[in-house]
């Protein structure tokens, strides 16, 4: 998973890149548009790329970290315990999820009460919400809302400029950038990707806006005034002092040629160097993990989640795919077969003892492939006899195929 994070935010950074070095000062606004909504949903899309001739390369093989089995002379301590189970990653991110979704139900209330508090005025294709002692000026899907303290000479214009808004569905835009950034609060990626398709907006409400009228006077009318904002990210404001400069700016740009859209198609060498890029990545991850899951040298494993499986191996006795089932029943057939006594008959060790020990079930659902670290030559040959009396099993199923599935026990004593 934070493999998946991380590639996505890099394929972000390098959609933006490319927007702002080669695409954001041309004005073909709606374009742009398309380009930084399209780039966004792919960040998400490509990194799930496979390509079948690479990864035919790897082993299909999957790596799981049991629970911990904690073992003593007189009785086994299953740590099973809920508390063993919890990510605490999973936990910050879903904290983090709740909060901002929070923060978005609150902004949301703060339009629904101003709707509801002021009214509305049915116009024919929008709906007109007069703020009283206001020079608030920004719209909400077809809600303008228009501050009274506006003099009425300049009303007109904002209103235009508030239906491009509204007619364009931009709110919809900045509502799609508020869901990424509920799911990906940590990731400043899709703040950025945020404030360039806010820009991108108003470039094109002023485009259409301006035509009604010399661009001169229009550009007088941005500056004639300071207005207040309502500090809401997904409202389209028609007043945001950090904006006004680059709209003048881009309005008094002369327009860009035909030819130079030819730069969209950068897009084409980029998006297949980052699905080769996934690709690799992740046969080198698969690669990393099918080495390095256990080693002579290694302190700790890898911990990878049951998830990875679309269905897990099922011990006997389990229902199909019982993933519970299945840990419980490992850490019983521990408590029946491993001899601590044993253990504790070997002088050369003392204190904690930890072993490593790692099987594979095929994909005829037998045992085999035991590899275990231990501190004694004997504890690491009673855990294999151990594990030789497993019982054949069902293996599990990736994408609908049955795979090799590799287990880590780790058993403390």
């Amino acid at each position: 998973m934070i493999n998946y994070i991380i590639q996505v935010v890099l394929f972000q950074v390098l959609f933006v890149a490319v927007y702002d070095f080669f695409l954001s000062k041309e004005t073909f606004f709606n374009k742009n548009r398309w380009y930084l909504l399209s780039t966004a949903l792919l960040s998400f899309v490509l990194p799930l790329f496979k390509i079948s001739t690479v990864q035919k390369a790897v082993p299909q093989e999957y790596y799981t970290l049991l629970p911990e089995v904690v073992l003593s002379p007189q009785k086994v301590i299953e740590k099973a315990a809920w508390y063993q189970s919890i990510n605490y990653l999973d936990v910050l991110f879903l904290g983090g999820c709740i909060l901002f979704f929070i923060v978005f139900l609150v902004k949301l209330e703060r339009i629904i009460r101003l709707v509801l508090r002021y009214g509305t005025t049915r116009k024919d294709n929008y709906k007109l919400i007069f703020l009283p002692k206001e020079t608030k000026a920004f719209s909400f899907f077809n809600y303008i809302f228009l501050g009274k303290d506006i003099p009425s000479s300049k009303q007109e214009k904002i209103i235009q400029h508030e239906l491009v808004h509204s007619e364009q569905k931009h709110t919809l835009d900045l509502l799609f950038f508020e869901f990424l950034k509920i799911i990906m609060w940590f990731n400043p990626m899709v703040y950025v990707y945020q404030n360039r398709i806010s820009l991108v907006h108003e470039y094109i409400s002023d485009a259409v806006a301006s035509k009604s009228d010399k661009k001169e006077n229009y550009i007088n009318h941005l500056l004639a005034d300071i207005f207040q904002v309502e500090h809401i990210s997904f409202i389209n404001q028609f007043y945001k002092h950090s904006l006004i400069k680059k709209r003048i700016i881009m309005m008094t740009k002369t327009q860009s040629k035909k030819v130079k859209q030819l730069k969209y198609l950068l897009l084409i060498p980029l998006l297949g160097s980052m699905i080769l890029y996934t690709a690799c990545s992740s046969v080198k991850l698969s690669e990393k993990r099918s080495k390095n899951i256990i080693k002579e040298n290694m302190s700790e494993v890898e911990d990878v989640p049951f998830s990875s499986l679309d269905k897990a191996p099922t011990f006997p006795g389990c229902e199909e795919g019982d993933r519970k089932c299945f840990n419980l029943s490992m850490m019983k057939f521990v408590k029946k077969n491993f001899n601590v006594k044993l253990a504790d008959s070997i002088k050369e060790i003392s204190g904690k003892k930890r072993i490593y020990a790692l099987f594979k079930i095929g994909i005829d659902g037998r045992v085999f492939g035991f590899k275990v670290r231990a501190p004694h030559p004997e504890l690491k040959t009673h855990t294999i006899d151990m594990l030789k009396k497993l019982p054949q099993m069902k293996p599990g199923e990736k994408n609908g195929k049955i795979v090799r599935t590799g287990f880590v026990l780790p058993i403390t004593f």
